[in-house]
């Protein structure tokens, strides 16, 4: 029987490259001459269309998320015999040197110049940056750019790609456009500024606008509007604006306009400092006891689950009200703190696999709901029953949206495991349905254990709470504050499954940074584990370490978001 019921080592797909991450080039300085510009066309596909990007297998689309600038990006869907090459071919300058750049996302991802320089990065969570120069040969008139991923590492995302350089024709067109005119925003919000201007004339047509901050060049649309996201709240910009053609050419910037974008909303104000107590494993301590030591005021009761027809019970075989966890709430509550339960766990017979429907699923936590006047609950979605069933995943969060409909204040939480560097496939699969459905969960927990054996729990935790953050922003299109509003952390105290060992000292400074982040809700697993039995292993009842006794509850408490 596992000593951690709720908890699994969480599989992690091997890199079938090589193992040491390549480092990334800097942007490569150009000649200053009024050619040097992006030569590629529909570089940020903000036209809709794939257009002239050709994709093999047929197997790229345009999508609205996530996106790294403007409304669309590109989308190489990989499989396990083809990996998803989108390349353009362009007119160049022999003997010339071109810098490659483009925003990517995805396990594996690459981006190159055929028969010439290339460059990648594993990045799921997040966009990141690449960029590579290369030269022309002395005849060379045509280059292809290609971005693709790897066999089987799943879909990437690629945006706002560029081929810095002057333009192909051998100088048969050198006449830039004229400046575009009227630069204004037409609206702004805490990560957003939108911008419209006047159309440039040119003598063989504008091909391309060039939008930039500063000095830097954020997005290239073909319109005379863009929305430039990523942006940090109440902090000033300036925007200009350039036109190009065909071959290259260049304009003049655009008047420049400053704008400030708005104060961070902050998200929800829900903060919960909520550790994991189990009343049907490992000894379950005296919660009255563990209460008046350590100041913790919200315990996450586990788990409720299927008792058989869809029918909610503690543990699949106590009952829902009138057994030793009614008790313990009602000590609880007594004491001046609240519950909430958590619906699922690793093993056992699940609510959200089990019941037929949606409705179903809605009515089941209804009962409990009702049973315990809540204020929040915890789905605890792991394993491949749940976690890795799109279609259950559905069915759990379109109830958790009729359940928060039907109780005013509820608050609905999903907790699921992670990697090192954010959510997996499928807690991104999580997410994007949650955005779909339009389920308004309040908080995302993730529990950053379990890795394989990494070392370094606080900066693990740190950069997989931040993957999280960066796939609610692009999936949500929430600021810093807002996403961190939503994120949520459930560790595990001393050593986990996988031998990984958060001291009371690594837990502290985790909550420290969960504070000076502003999230929602921190937990870990289990306060029944909250004991101190240095070389004991990983037991139910005690942490593995050397610790004082309630020590890691001690500290959960002093969270406050």
């Amino acid at each position: 029987m596992r000593t951690t019921p709720h908890r699994r080592p969480w599989r992690r797909a091997l890199a079938l490259l090589g193992s040491a991450a390549l480092a990334l080039a800097g942007a490569i300085a150009l000649p200053g001459t009024a050619e040097a510009a992006n030569v590629l066309t529909n570089p940020g596909l903000e036209s809709g269309s794939l257009s002239p990007w050709s994709c093999t297998g047929n197997l790229g689309q345009v999508v609205s998320s996530p996106v790294h600038g403007g409304s669309k990006a590109l989308a190489g869907a990989v499989s396990s015999s083809d990996i998803a090459q989108c390349s353009q071919t362009v007119a160049v300058q022999p003997n010339t040197t071109y810098s490659l750049s483009g925003w990517v996302r995805g396990s594996y991802v690459y981006l190159g110049v055929d028969g010439g320089a290339s460059t990648w990065t594993s990045s799921p969570s997040a966009y990141s940056r690449l960029s590579v120069a290369f030269t022309t040969g002395a005849a060379q008139t045509s280059a292809t750019v290609y971005v693709h991923g790897w066999y089987a590492q799943g879909t990437y995302y690629a945006d706002d790609i560029g081929l810095d350089g002057p333009g192909g024709g051998g100088g048969s067109d050198t006449q830039a456009p004229t400046a575009p005119t009227g630069l204004t925003s037409t609206g702004k919000t805490s990560s957003s500024v939108s911008l419209s201007w006047g159309a440039a004339t040119d003598n063989t047509g504008v091909t391309a606008y060039d939008v930039y901050s500063g000095s830097s060049r954020v997005l290239s649309v073909s319109g005379t509007s863009a929305t430039v996201g990523g942006l940090s709240p109440s902090t000033g910009y300036t925007f200009s604006v350039r036109a190009r053609d065909a071959a290259g050419n260049v304009s003049g910037a655009s008047n420049s306009v400053s704008v400030t974008t708005n104060a961070g909303s902050g998200g929800t104000s829900f903060k919960q400092a909520a550790p994991y107590l189990y009343e049907g494993w490992g000894d379950p301590p005296n919660v009255s006891t563990v209460m008046s030591a350590t100041g913790i005021k919200w315990f996450t009761m586990a788990f409720m689950l299927d008792g058989g027809g869809c029918n909610p019970m503690w543990d699949s075989t106590r009952p829902l009200t009138g057994g030793v966890d009614q008790s313990v709430i009602n000590q609880v509550r007594a004491a001046g703190g609240d519950v909430v339960p958590s619906f699922g766990g690793w093993q056992g017979s699940k609510l959200g696999a089990n019941c037929s429907s949606a409705s179903a699923l809605a009515a089941a936590l209804q009962k409990v709901i009702d049973a315990y006047g809540l204020k929040a609950i915890d789905m605890d979605i792991e394993n491949t029953d749940e976690f890795e069933n799109e279609a259950v995943q559905a069915r759990i969060l379109t109830a958790l949206k009729t359940v928060k409909t039907n109780n005013p204040g509820l608050r609905t939480i999903v907790t699921f495991g992670t990697s090192t560097t954010g959510p997996t496939y499928y807690g991104n699969r999580l997410i994007e349905q949650a955005k779909s459905l339009g389920a308004d969960i309040d908080v995302f927990t993730i529990m950053p254990f379990d890795f394989g054996g990494g070392s370094d729990m606080y900066g693990n935790t740190v950069n997989a709470t931040e993957g999280l953050k960066a796939k609610l922003k692009s999936t949500f299109g929430w600021d810093d504050a807002t996403a961190y509003a939503h994120i949520g952390i459930s560790g595990m105290n001393g050593l986990s499954d996988q031998q990984e060992n958060t001291t009371p000292a690594i837990w502290t400074s985790i909550r420290d940074w969960a504070n000076s982040h502003h999230i929602a809700r921190l937990a870990y697993w289990a306060v029944n584990r909250d004991r101190s039995c240095p070389g004991g292993g990983v037991v139910s009842n005690c942490s593995g370490i050397s610790q004082g006794t309630w020590q890691f509850t001690s500290i959960t408490a002093g969270f406050t978001g």
